[in-house]
């Protein structure tokens, strides 16, 4: 079974990684592109970008989480790949677990390194930018969690796409608010809960996500 799980893995970070839409390459410049378009939003204020920046940084991140969604999950089961792999003796649980660890490592750690660009961008301090980056990476595999779950959700649905998206965005504000809180606060109590949320969601993607590709296959 775990030759088979990383044989997945291989093939899943390969698919979004080097993937035909982009890959990889197109969230962080999606993520950089808002970093460098939001100061011009809120004009040369230093002291407004710093203060403003880290939360920018976080609703970027997310931005950027989204866009690959339409390539989690719909595209194998069009083309019957979790039936094969069911007959092979691997459950809809542990594809998805896999799925989740391949969308975290496609565009958390790229993520977590254009911060830094993003941070010289915006103007943020090193104590500012410890912050967030602690809080990336407490957060984002809760939000490849959840994008895989919303994916399996819609798979199928005329739309889903666009639907997936929309459906995101309302379910991570529990993540931006902690994560982005933790910036105003200045502690580690908005942290702890970013990463509290991001368990929780970590620990449900895999049966919500498998139930519903069972139901998409029949």
């Amino acid at each position: 079974m775990s030759a088979r799980l990383g044989a997945l893995l291989r093939r899943d970070l390969a698919l979004l990684l080097f993937g035909r839409r982009g890959g990889t390459v197109l969230p962080v410049l999606f993520f950089l592109a808002v970093a460098m378009l939001f100061p011009f939003a809120v004009g040369p204020d230093a002291q407004l970008l710093a203060r403003t920046g880290g939360g920018v940084i976080w609703v970027a991140a997310l931005l950027a989480a989204i866009l690959p969604l339409d390539r989690l999950i719909e595209p194998d089961i069009e083309l019957g790949f979790f039936d094969q792999w069911a007959l092979r003796g691997i459950s809809e649980e542990w594809i998805v677990a896999v799925r989740v660890l391949a969308h975290w490592l496609s565009f958390g750690p790229p993520l977590m390194l254009a911060a830094l660009i993003a941070a010289a961008l915006l103007g943020l301090d090193a104590a500012t930018l410890r912050t967030v980056e602690i809080g990336l990476l407490a957060g984002t595999p809760g939000l490849a969690a959840l994008g895989v779950t919303v994916a399996a959700l819609t798979a199928g649905l005329r739309g889903g796409a666009a639907l997936a998206g929309l459906l995101v965005i309302p379910l991570a504000v529990p993540l931006l608010i902690f994560g982005a809180g933790s910036l105003a606060i200045g502690g580690t109590s908005g942290l702890a809960l970013t990463g509290a949320v991001s368990l929780v969601l970590l620990a449900i993607a895999p049966f919500a996500a498998g139930a519903a590709i069972r139901g998409a296959r029949q």
